[in-house]
């Protein structure tokens, strides 16, 4: 072995760490370079994640609206389906009040009939022919219409009266007046109702105890006009208060409501006595 080593072997020394250093360079080199692929792989992936966090943010937005309209229109069709009830059962109020009507009609010509028959007079026979000829009243808001064996007379409350009370606006007792003239033009000699109506709303306090006393209160002052303007005879009118217990339309409604309050003039098929 030999004591000192030759000076050429000296020379490879720094020659292979030289090499040893630029290998691990691309060793780092291709590291970073597999990281920064990874890196933009990780970040074209976020952003995917966000695009699609994006559009499921949108489509719930989405499909809340949607629910949110089947809800109104289901509200909507509730509300429908309650007011075509409240209509079902206020015709059928209607015809159980049509069937009392005509049997309340029924008892008092067999009333009249026993007074007269008592009296050595006539038998008074309800006529239901003259239902074929109806009052051609004329008048803004003023209905006529057959009701079973009578002819009802509609007068708006709103356009007779003062809110919630029975005293006449301007003008009220020329309408009463025009209405009964037509009335009377037509059917001179039958039996005429003064029948009161009002919504469902509670009457204010103080001057009336209930819809009832109001719609009473408010017949009766159509009843003055027709015996003062009208000359309409005292056996031939009958006065009526039925409150808010025979709507023509469903309450449910602001236009029912105000059809409902009213006042009816309601030519019955007999004649007054004597005629």
């Amino acid at each position: 072995m030999p004591r000192y080593l030759h000076w050429s072997w000296l020379l490879t020394i720094p020659l292979a760490a030289a090499c040893g250093c630029a290998d691990n360079s691309m060793v780092l080199k291709g590291k970073v370079t597999q990281f920064e692929q990874q890196q933009a792989t990780l970040t074209r992936q976020n952003q995917e994640l966000v695009a699609r966090a994006a559009k499921l943010d949108q489509d719930n937005q989405e499909l809340g609206k949607t629910v949110a309209q089947w809800q109104q229109q289901s509200k909507v069709f509730e509300d429908q389906v309650a007011a075509m009830r409240d209509q079902l059962r206020a015709v059928n109020v209607q015809l159980a009040q049509a069937k009392s009507e005509k049997e309340d009609t029924d008892k008092k010509v067999q009333t009249l009939n026993a007074s007269m028959q008592r009296q050595g007079g006539v038998s008074i026979t309800p006529n239901n022919s003259f239902l074929s000829t109806l009052p051609a009243v004329n008048l803004p808001e003023v209905f006529v219409r057959r009701d079973g064996d009578v002819i009802r007379v509609e007068l708006p409350g709103d356009r007779l009266f003062e809110t919630g009370s029975n005293r006449l606006k301007p003008g009220a007792s020329e309408t009463i007046a025009a209405a009964a003239a037509e009335v009377l033009r037509t059917y001179p000699d039958q039996m005429i109702a003064v029948e009161g109506h009002t919504d469902n709303d509670p009457a204010p306090g103080g001057q009336f105890r209930g819809n009832r006393e109001l719609s009473f209160a408010r017949a009766m002052s159509v009843y003055d006009v027709l015996a003062s303007r009208a000359r309409i005879p005292d056996d031939q009118l009958i006065v009526v208060g039925h409150g808010a217990n025979r709507p023509v339309m469903s309450n449910a409604s602001l236009e029912g409501k105000r059809r409902n309050r009213r006042v009816e003039l309601v030519v019955y098929p007999d004649r007054r006595p004597g005629k």
